[in-house]
């Protein structure tokens, strides 16, 4: 029997592709750059189109005759058991190889932001707070659980994770970022890249790129961000992500910056994702972004000519529909109006990553192996770390907390005794089961009420709610405060409710015109502080809220960025003292809620002064968190070094946890500039090292820091390193600095090219 040379493994994948793509037609090429939207069937008889009244009208079994690019979660789209939805996905495989000439599979694509977006899986924290823990290693090993719980099933794509950095707290996606800082970003979300490939999963970079950067914080808003802030804060944790992560798709962005949007921008997807970076992955349309030209930026007559936009940029496959790329890409490529050596070139990237996968071998095998668990023992203890790990104290001035074993607590507050509470709008029971009421969670998410009374056996806990998260009904303050009057201290659990399209307090589309409390959830508080009882604040949220208002007032504040299912215990047990906290504040707490946007990231005329009466001046700053433990500082290096422009220079620091109880101190490295040829933020994060310290134990740290991390975008646009003064500073957060070494560059401007360090390598001893 003689095989083809395209289902030869023996031979390299572009050898591969190169003899599959001259025999196939116009129309099985641009069926390879397409998905459609589909829901496994519950009895595991396969899939079925769904979203039809957002998607091209098609007859499904027509359409798998040519062939098919990409199936769009069938799992994260209605409540289907896992080891059925893994069946069903099996056999539409095979539906769609027994229908076409070449047999060739699709990818299956499925959310994974905060865990895979499916019925009965584990919802661990957002990214908001893998920002919080400042620990890569662990984000790493998540990546690489949530990566092995899709391929279990089925699944080839994770659309993720989110890269952009936070510009506008209002924004409702901020729950779906790492946080304010372009380091903090790059170096975690790669870690979660790198687990997911590890998982044979390929990653997918989002919002490629500027999409944070909207104004008025409104989602899928224009984007008018300057040259150097797009170079210097939106683009490097793609850089990093692609480089360091190995990423193998980018998702285009809905936003347009200045007047060119995303998708239709050859500069971005082409010139720089792959001419100067080197990409050579897939890039897939957000979806239905490609229609989007047509009907919100208005940059395209026609589905063909948005078609056509958005081949010549560089996007290889749309998603999760076939309105453009479908028939009316056909129509105008035998029309002569679109060159069909684009549709070739994205086709080409779509069978090269096919290949990748084993989708073109004869042998390959949809069939799901071994037993389907996707909230396995495993899973809870990795959510549970990590939720233990992002809990933020940012305040306990007085040592109310840890909370003592037998006293009087009186937990109040809507976010209490609610499991959803925990969860941002991305997990499952968030996205999808708000429309099913009828179906269980699928899983357990213990609530704070639920899990301090597991935590404290001794002590005498009493409840209510208060209020709702967002009505105005102040029916319940009553209730609420008499169980406070009655109690030793107060727990208020305050915060958001995840949702979609203004469904919601946080979320996609869920933006916010200041960063009050939601509802009457700020008088609920004053109220329960009137009683005169100590008030500890909990806050479960997807982004950060003013809270000046009560400072100096409150005997605790806790903060918690939707924690997952294991984030009850978690913040119980910081509560109760069983955990240390150790989480650190990835994006600014503001005082009051207007003043914004502002970030940490500011040049001089971004702080405070005395020519506007508005102080933005946060009331916890970035990098911000505090423990039930001590620790004292020594740095090691001292004085003014010399170096040159391409020189590195090594800073040490001893850490040494003075206090009686093991808690992890993290230490950050920010970078001062004191002249610039062009503005430049006060203090940026350029390195940071989690320790884990037992009582007395002390540790050495080193940051191994290259001129290379000093670098921004001049006023031609090149990445230079400049001579000059520069401070590098050690400190517990933006600023609160522990000790300043003074650098001095000398020589010339160095201009860097691809190869530019990314990042400030440690080491402990």
């Amino acid at each position: 029997m003689t095989t083809a040379p395209w289902r030869d493994p023996a031979l390299p994948a572009p050898a591969r592709v190169d003899d599959l793509l001259p025999r196939m037609t116009l129309e099985e090429k641009t069926a390879q750059l397409y998905g459609v939207w589909v829901g496994a069937a519950t009895d595991g008889d396969g899939v079925a189109p769904l979203q039809r009244e957002m998607t091209a009208d098609y007859d499904w079994d027509e359409l798998v005759t040519l062939g098919l690019g990409q199936l769009t979660r069938s799992f994260g789209t209605a409540p289907v058991d896992p080891a059925l939805g893994a069946r069903a996905l099996a056999r539409a495989q095979r539906r769609i190889t027994a229908a076409g000439r070449f047999g060739i599979p699709a990818i299956a694509h499925e959310e994974c932001l905060a865990g895979f977006t499916a019925w009965r899986a584990t919802a661990y924290p957002v990214p908001l707070a893998w920002g919080a823990a400042f620990d890569p290693p662990l984000v790493e090993e998540l990546g690489r659980s949530i990566g092995a719980d899709l391929r279990s099933v089925g699944v080839h794509q994770g659309l993720a994770p989110v890269l952009d950095v936070v510009r506008d707290p209002r924004w409702g996606r901020v729950e779906e970022t790492i946080g304010e800082d372009p380091y903090l970003v790059g170096t975690v979300g790669t870690a979660y890249v790198r687990g997911l490939e590890s998982a044979g999963i390929i990653a997918t970079l989002k919002h490629f790129a500027g999409y944070a950067s909207s104004a008025g914080a409104r989602n899928l808003a224009p984007v008018r961000a300057g040259v150097r802030e797009f170079a210097d804060v939106t683009l490097p944790p793609f850089e990093m992500a692609l480089r360091e992560g190995g990423a193998r798709s980018v998702m285009a962005a809905y936003n347009e910056t200045d007047g060119v949007p995303a998708s239709a921008d050859p500069r971005l997807l082409t010139e720089l994702l792959r001419d100067d970076w080197d990409f050579t992955g897939t890039v897939v349309a957000d979806y239905f972004g490609i229609g989007f030209l047509q009907t919100l930026h208005r940059v395209a007559g026609t589905e063909a000519e948005a078609a056509h936009l958005a081949l010549a940029a560089g996007i290889d496959v749309e998603l999760p529909t076939l309105k453009c790329y479908g028939r009316p890409l056909v129509a105008a490529v035998r029309a002569g109006t679109v060159p069909e050596s684009l549709v070739d070139r994205a086709v080409r990237r779509v069978l090269l990553q096919k290949c990748e996968l084993g989708l073109l071998d004869a042998d390959w095998d949809p069939e799901p192996q071994g037993p389907v668990d996707l909230d396995s023992t495993a899973n809870r203890d990795l959510a549970r770390r990590l939720a233990e790990e992002s809990v933020v104290l940012l305040d306990n001035p007085d040592g109310v907390l840890p909370l003592a074993p037998g006293t009087r607590v009186a937990v109040v507050g809507p976010r209490a005794a609610d499991a959803l509470a925990m969860l941002g709008c991305y997990s499952f029971p968030s996205h999808v089961l708000t429309h099913h009421p009828e179906v269980d969670l699928g899983i357990a998410i213990p609530t704070v009420l639920e899990s301090l009374r597991a935590e404290l056996p001794d002590a005498k806990v009493t409840f209510a709610e208060g209020c709702d998260v967002s009505d105005p009904d102040t029916a319940g303050f009553g209730e609420a405060v008499a169980r406070a009057a009655e109690a030793d201290v107060c727990v208020a659990v305050l915060g958001d409710r995840a949702g979609l399209f203004g469904r919601g307090t946080s979320g996609e589309g869920c933006d916010v015109a200041d960063l009050s409390l939601p509802g009457v959830q700020a008088d609920l508080l004053d109220a329960l502080l009137s009683t005169g009882v100590p008030v500890v604040l909990v806050l479960l949220t997807g982004r950060p809220y003013a809270l000046g208002r009560w400072q100096g007032r409150l005997g605790a504040v806790v903060q918690a960025f939707f924690p997952g299912e294991e984030g009850g215990p978690a913040v119980a047990g910081v509560l109760s003292g069983r955990v240390n906290p150790s989480g650190r504040l990835p994006v600014s707490v503001p005082r009051v809620p207007g003043g914004q946007p502002w970030t940490y990231l500011q040049p001089p005329l971004g702080l405070a002064g005395e020519l506007s009466n508005l102080d933005p001046t946060p009331l916890y700053p970035f990098g911000h968190g505090r423990s039930y433990t001590t620790f004292a500082w020594d740095l090691v290096s001292r004085g003014t070094a010399g170096i040159g422009t391409d020189g590195s220079h090594d800073v040490t620091v001893a850490v040494r946890n003075t206090g009686d109880r093991a808690g992890a101190e993290v230490v950050q490295l920010y970078l001062h500039d004191p002249v610039a040829s062009v503005t430049r933020p006060d203090v940026r994060l350029i390195g940071y090292r989690r320790l884990d310290l037992a009582p007395g134990e002390s540790r050495r740290l080193t940051f191994r820091f290259h001129t290379d991390l000093s670098a921004f975008t001049d006023r031609e646009g090149a990445r230079v390193v400049e001579p000059g003064a520069l401070e590098l500073r050690v400190g517990a957060s933006s600023t609160e600095v522990r000790a300043t070494v003074r650098l001095q560059l000398t020589g010339p401007v160095r201009r860097l090219g691809p190869d530019r360090v990314l990042r400030c390598e440690t080491e402990v001893v």
